[in-house]
């Protein structure tokens, strides 16, 4: 389990294909290494990977195929938002992030207000439904308050602060995110419809 609240911006070094996956070795600025251990989860843009190898301040994680066909961004030369997995004595600053990504979004918006941003997401229209005004979501890996929802689409403000710790300001309309719906929601479906 993950907060959604970004540790480090890292980059992703080289990556090598592996029977229909890849193998990534990411680079950290600020991590910190020396408490992850191998078989640690790592988020890497909102996507909860197993470390298999680790020198210094870097790190290896194996990506399956399933996962490559459900996510965007684990790309050669890609900076990622990165953040370790919770421990239970950690604080909650963001919401529970299980590092699934439900879908990938693409960005309609992404508009300075002066004071804050505002970013606009489409996402497929399966997961329209769970996403409601005042909600967490998860966008690469950053926990968010959703602000505005109009059919498919969704709008969250981002804080300047946010977007100098994460790597949320490089995205522009068209751009590809990662999705991550608030697991509540997820869990409340499935227990209307075993009650169905």
């Amino acid at each position: 389990m993950f907060s959604g609240i970004i540790a480090d911006v890292g980059i992703i070094e080289c990556t090598e294909d592996r029977d229909g996956g890849l193998d990534l070795s990411v680079i950290t600025r600020a991590l910190g290494m020396e408490d992850v251990q191998l078989g640690d989860s790592m988020a890497v843009n909102g996507v909860c990977l197993t470390v298999v190898k680790i020198e210094g301040n870097r790190f290896s994680v194996n990506v399956s195929r399933e996962t490559l066909n459900c996510t965007v961004g684990l790309i050669e030369g890609v900076r990622v938002n990165l953040e370790k997995a919770l421990r239970l004595a950690d604080r909650l600053g963001g919401h529970l992030v299980s590092g699934h990504v439900d879908g990938v979004g693409e960005v309609v918006e992404f508009t300075d207000l002066n004071e804050s941003w505002k970013l606009s997401v489409r996402v497929p229209q399966l997961l329209a439904k769970y996403i409601a005004v005042k909600g967490s979501i998860t966008i690469n890996g950053v926990s968010l308050t959703v602000n505005q929802v109009e059919g498919d689409v969704f709008s969250v403000n981002l804080i300047p602060y946010t977007l100098e710790v994460t790597t949320l300001n490089e995205l522009r309309a068209g751009d590809k995110v990662n999705v991550e719906i608030d697991l509540i929601a997820r869990y409340v479906e499935r227990i209307m419809q075993a009650r169905g």
